[in-house]
């Protein structure tokens, strides 16, 4: 390759589809970070006793990372609908999720009054939700430490949910990262 080839390759993502990231996956992440199901369920479940809770970090309009406007299909510097939460079991996070939305989507929504409730409890009530392909990472959340949340995370991975396809229709990117206490709790290998 020659030099003026390498500096046009583009920087590799810090996302990349999921079955890029199987190898290094042991067979319990994979169990959480391939997972379509509800997440809130499925940590609901894995806390037994401890009591969950949607702890609201964030929410209102800003700028997307760029990685993130492309993937719901805006311009890069539009404003979106912004979203940072986390899902806590005895007020401790074991997941912190970041969601953008286009602005121009959301009218009918009602996804600006979640307050507090997860965002799946109004994801999988949805007819006709489509899910995109999920992309995982290993990179940790760049908002959860301006939130105060340990950063450490084993596995993120998000991908983005189309609900109508027609004028009106929404796009929506869902990114989840596994914080390192969820794997303490649950004694998850380190990755």
């Amino acid at each position: 390759m020659t030099p003026a080839a390498f500096r046009q390759t583009p920087p590799f993502s810090r996302w990349r589809p999921l079955a890029a990231a199987r190898p290094a996956m042991s067979a319990s992440w994979w169990q959480w970070v391939a997972s379509t199901d509800s997440l809130t369920a499925r940590l609901i479940a894995a806390g037994g006793d401890k009591p969950f809770r949607v702890r609201l970090l964030r929410q209102g309009v800003g700028w997307p990372q760029q990685d993130e406007a492309q993937a719901i299909g805006i311009g890069a510097k539009r404003y979106a609908w912004l979203r940072e939460v986390a899902l806590c079991l005895d007020n401790t996070p074991w997941v912190v999720a970041r969601s953008v939305a286009p602005l121009t989507q959301l009218k009918g929504q009602r996804l600006k009054g979640l307050g507090e409730r997860s965002l799946g409890s109004w994801l999988f009530r949805q007819p006709g939700l489509v899910r995109g392909p999920l992309e995982a990472t290993s990179r940790p959340p760049q908002f959860a430490r301006a939130n105060g949340i340990e950063s450490y995370c084993a596995w993120g991975r998000r991908s983005v949910f189309y609900h109508g396809c027609q004028e009106g229709g929404l796009s929506l990117l869902v990114q989840e990262y596994f914080l390192h206490a969820m794997a303490d709790e649950l004694d998850l290998p380190s990755r």
